[in-house]
C-alpha cells in the first residue's frame, strides 16, 4: 500500500504522466485505475486497439489487458509492455504475451504489490538511486551535525540534488543549523505513520528547501523517535530521486537508525584526535559496522597528544576519509542561522567539496 505525503501549505502538483491501460473490461480497468491512483499517476485508458502509435511510444508503461492483446501484437516492440491476464487457466497467455512483446504476464490481485511499484517507478522516472552517505558522531560534541549539514549544504551549492534528514531525535534539529526553524513544510512526527510506498517528488516537494537542499527534521514536540517503517519509506523515497542524500545518525543506534543504515552507501565516522575519543568511537564502529561495510573516518585535528588522522584511522581499522581542522566564526555562524559549509573557502566547505568530487559524478549543466 502507497502512502501519500501532504503538505497543508502547499499548492498540489499537476499529476505526472502515468500508464497508458489498455483493455475493453471494465473491471480490470477499474482495478488498474486504482492502482496507478494509489502510486500517484494519472492513466491514459483506451477501451480499443490498437491506439495511436504515438501513445504507444511515448507512454512510461503499458499494461494491456489479455482481452486486447491480440489487437496489440502488431505494433512495435518497446520495453516497459505488461500483460494483465483474466484467466489463471489460460495457458496461450505466454503465447499471447510473446506475440505482444510483454516483458512480464501479471494477475490481480496477486501482483498487485509489484504492479503498484512498477507504476510508480515508471511515472517518477527511477534512474539510479541516490548515493546515501551516513554521518554519526564518535562521541558526543563530535560535528556529526555539523558535517552532515555542511556535506548538504555544499552538495546542493554544487548542483546535485540534495535531501538532508536527520535521524537524530536528540539532536537539536538540523533545520537550526540550517537557519531554517520557522520554515514551512513537514517534519518527522508528520511522516512517523507512513507506511509503503511514498513519491520521491512529492515528499521533496512538501519539505523546507533551505539553500536550495530539501530538509527533513523535527519539530519542538514530545516526539522522540519513528517506527524504524517509517524511516524505510521515507528514505526509500528519498534515494529514488536520485543525487545525494545524507543522513545524520545518533551514536546509539535505534531501530529507525538502524533501518537507515541498510540503504546507506557510505558512513563518515566523525572522531576528534583524542584517545578518549578515540575509544568511544570504537564502540561506535563496530555497532554500525554490523550493518554497514562502508565506514571511514573524518579525524578532527588536532589532537592535545599528538594523534594523526592517520593514527586514529588506523586504530579504528577504517578509512580515513580526511581530516577537518577547526574553522573560525563557525560557532557565532550558527548561533546567526548562517548554515555550516556557507563559507566557500573553510575547512568544511574543502573536505566536503573533496568528497563530493570523488564520491559524486559531476552536474552536467543543461
Amino acid at each position: 500500500m502507497s502512502a501519500s505525503v501532504t503538505d497543508p501549505h502547499a499548492t498540489a502538483p499537476e499529476p505526472p504522466p502515468g500508464p497508458l491501460i489498455l483493455t475493453a473490461d471494465d473491471a480490470l480497468a477499474e482495478q488498474l485505475t486504482r492502482l496507478c491512483a494509489a502510486a500517484g499517476a494519472e492513466p491514459r485508458l483506451l477501451s480499443g486497439a490498437p491506439p495511436p502509435a504515438r501513445l504507444w511510444e511515448d507512454a512510461p508503461l503499458v499494461l494491456v489487458g489479455d482481452d486486447l492483446a491480440e489487437q496489440c501484437a502488431g505494433l512495435a516492440r518497446r520495453p516497459g509492455v505488461l500483460l494483465l491476464g483474466l484467466d489463471l487457466d489460460d495457458g496461450e497467455i505466454w503465447v499471447r504475451a510473446v506475440r505482444l512483446g510483454a516483458e512480464h504476464v501479471l494477475f490481480l490481485p496477486d501482483a498487485q504489490p509489484w504492479l503498484l511499484d512498477r507504476i510508480a517507478d515508471a511515472t517518477e522516472g527511477v534512474g539510479p538511486p541516490a548515493l546515501t552517505v551516513a554521518v554519526l558522531g564518535g562521541r558526543g560534541g563530535a560535528g556529526a551535525s555539523t558535517l552532515a549539514c555542511a556535506l548538504a549544504v555544499c552538495a546542493a551549492r554544487a548542483g546535485h540534488r540534495t535531501m538532508l534528514i536527520d535521524g537524530d531525535p536528540l539532536g537539536g534539529g538540523l533545520d537550526v543549523l540550517l537557519g531554517a526553524e520557522q520554515a514551512d513544510g513537514l517534519r518527522w512526527p508528520d511522516l512517523a505513520a507512513s507506511r509503503g510506498r511514498i513519491s520521491g517528488a512529492e515528499l521533496a516537494g512538501a519539505l523546507p528547501e533551505p539553500h536550495r537542499l530539501s530538509a527533513l527534521s523535527w519539530d519542538r514536540s514530545d516526539t522522540l523517535a519513528i517506527p524504524a517503517e517509517a524511516m524505510r519509506s521515507v528514505l526509500a523515497a528519498a534515494r529514488r530521486r536520485g543525487g545525494l542524500v545524507v543522513l545524520d545518525l545518533p551514536r546509539q543506534l535505534d531501530a529507525a537508525a538502524a533501518q537507515a543504515l541498510e540503504q546507506t552507501d557510505t558512513g563518515l565516522l566523525v572522531v576528534p584526535a583524542e584517545l578518549r575519543a578515540l575509544a568511544a568511537a570504537d564502540r561506535v564502529a563496530a555497532a554500525v559496522r554490523m550493518r554497514l561495510a562502508d565506514l571511514r573516518a573524518v579525524v578532527r585535528t588536532p589532537g592535545p597528544s599528538g594523534l594523526t588522522a592517520a593514527d586514529v584511522a588506523h586504530g579504528l581499522r577504517l578509512r580515513l576519509a580526511g581530516e577537518l581542522a577547526p574553522e573560525p566564526g563557525l560557532a557565532l555562524d550558527v548561533e546567526r542561522g548562517t548554515p555550516p559549509g556557507l563559507r566557500e573557502r573553510g575547512p568544511l566547505a574543502r573536505f566536503c567539496g573533496r568528497f563530493l568530487t570523488e564520491a559524486m559524478p559531476p552536474v552536467v549543466a543543461a
